[in-house]
């Protein structure tokens, strides 16, 4: 009896776009030596390379509901590759957001925003799902990564204060457990994830406005309980800092903050702020600041304030 072929591409892309988990990995193994000989030709040897590739299956993952032509599945994911090693290359990305999902084709030529390119995923509350099912510590330098503005490794070992070797270690941990979580999740229910981050808008919203007039009303003090924490640059050592008074001085200083973002998960939120120093302010502001809050039980434990590098 003659061995059965293997299935074309075409069939496995159509499986796989019909919720055969297993056919997308039989994709992934068969295209595997061609994706990383892209990452090989734009990045070199390294670790750069493995996480393009890394990237690209984690994107194919998400996004393989959107490939039109399945015989040219090959060349779909070759991209993807081309374009998560191309954003390694420049010096800053132009947009957070997930690597590679704002340049693949088609249909997704408008401006990319990290809120626009979630909510226009038909798939994104599974996503966040899977962001969720992650440790606290990998589930920080994901969101970071793929989610904020504060994008670059420098930045994110100068946020969570610990070394380039650690965020690289920490974002291939948490990708790889992100592709489980999402292929275990696949068939379940999930809440609707823009819930919580429009809840975490309204909060940073009215935190700002209450701290301006200089009172927090009930629903916003609640938030910032005796035993909250400010850790990081503008806290103390040895001293326990609690947010509200750095607030007051922070004002009193002729600093103002407007929010520009927000990325909200159960228990790590981040605010990202646009800052203006009034004219003779002290000590003027960088002109970008991010809030960076660990929650339990929707209350502020800890409160790290990070000034990212303006782009280049």
């Amino acid at each position: 009896m003659a061995p059965l072929s293997p299935p074309p591409d075409e069939e496995l892309t159509r499986r796989a776009q019909a919720g055969e988990t297993g056919a997308l990995g039989l994709l992934l193994a068969r295209h595997q030596a061609s994706m990383r000989a892209v990452a090989l030709s734009l990045l070199g040897f390294g670790p750069d390379a493995d996480d393009a590739v890394q990237d690209a299956a984690l994107i194919a993952l998400l996004r393989i509901g959107d490939v039109r032509d399945p015989a040219a599945v090959g060349p779909w994911l070759r991209a993807i590759v081309r374009n998560a090693a191309r954003s390694r290359l420049r010096s800053s990305s132009e947009t957070p957001g997930l690597e590679g999902l704002d340049h693949l084709p088609p249909c997704y030529h408008e401006p990319s925003h990290p809120e626009r390119l979630i909510e226009q995923h038909a798939m994104s509350d599974w996503i966040w799902h899977a962001v969720e099912e992650l440790p606290q510590q990998l589930r920080l330098v994901l969101m970071l990564r793929h989610f904020s503005g504060i994008d670059s490794y420098q930045e994110i070992a100068a946020a969570c204060e610990i070394p380039i070797g650690t965020v690289r270690s920490r974002l291939n941990q948490a990708k790889g457990k992100m592709a489980n979580a999402l292929l275990s999740a696949a068939t379940q229910a999930h809440s609707d994830a823009s819930v919580l981050t429009e809840e975490s808008r309204h909060e940073a919203v009215a935190t700002l406005q209450a701290s301006e007039r200089g009172t927090l009303p009930r629903e916003i003090s609640e938030l910032w309980p005796a035993e909250t924490e400010m850790i990081g640059k503008l806290s103390k050592p040895g001293e326990r800092i609690h947010p509200v008074p750095v607030m007051r001085r922070t004002l009193d200083a002729g600093v103002r903050q407007r929010l520009r973002h927000v990325v909200a998960s159960r228990d790590i939120t981040i605010w990202e702020m646009d800052v203006t120093s009034l004219p003779g302010a002290k000590n003027p502001c960088p002109p970008r600041l991010a809030w960076l809050m660990f929650r339990r039980n929707g209350i502020v434990q800890k409160l790290r304030v990070v000034f990212p590098k303006p782009a280049h």
